[in-house]
């Protein structure tokens, strides 16, 4: 007879594809079946931090869970509003300074500087040239890149922190 084990619940919500891909990437590494964490990734789909704060605040009030979190950039809309609003809806802020790409280039010890646009192109190398996709992520993203780069990175931590490592 099996044992039961209670599950906890989380939902990350990324700002658009690349968040998701990335998410979804660590959900594989860190959240084994049966571990007793139950992880949802969800897309946004992008349209700056407000709008990802009010998209997962959407999704929260349908359905219940122990934990939520928000990856998102900080160049859109990251204001003391919007910061606000996601504290009283419990929502997790994981925050991408001023975007994700500049954050992975840096947990891999690369240079982050330029407009989102640049740090995109100084970024798709790492990610075969396609960052929607999770599998891309395995080759410089993975754990003891990932580990080594949290005490750099305080959103990786937090994003470690939540899968349970």
């Amino acid at each position: 007879m099996a044992i039961w084990k209670a599950q906890r619940t989380l939902l990350i919500v990324g700002e658009g594809r690349h968040e998701e891909a990335f998410l979804n990437h660590l959900k594989q590494l860190y959240v084994p079946r049966g571990c007793g964490l139950s992880v949802t990734i969800k897309n946004a789909r992008g349209k700056g931090a407000l709008h990802v704060i009010d998209w997962t605040a959407r999704q929260i009030a349908n359905a219940d869970y122990d934990a939520v979190a928000a990856l998102l950039d900080t160049d859109t809309d990251w204001n003391a509003k919007t910061e606000k609003l996601a504290k009283s809806k419990k929502i997790q802020v994981l925050k991408s300074e001023p975007c994700l790409e500049a954050m992975m280039l840096r947990l891999i010890g690369k240079s982050a500087n330029g407009d989102a646009h640049v740090l995109k192109k100084q970024f798709a190398p790492f990610v075969n040239n396609d960052p929607t996709q999770r599998d891309n992520y395995a080759l410089h993203f993975g754990s003891v890149s990932l580990l080594a780069g949290r005490s750099k990175e305080p959103t990786i931590d937090a994003l470690l922190k939540l899968f349970g490592c």
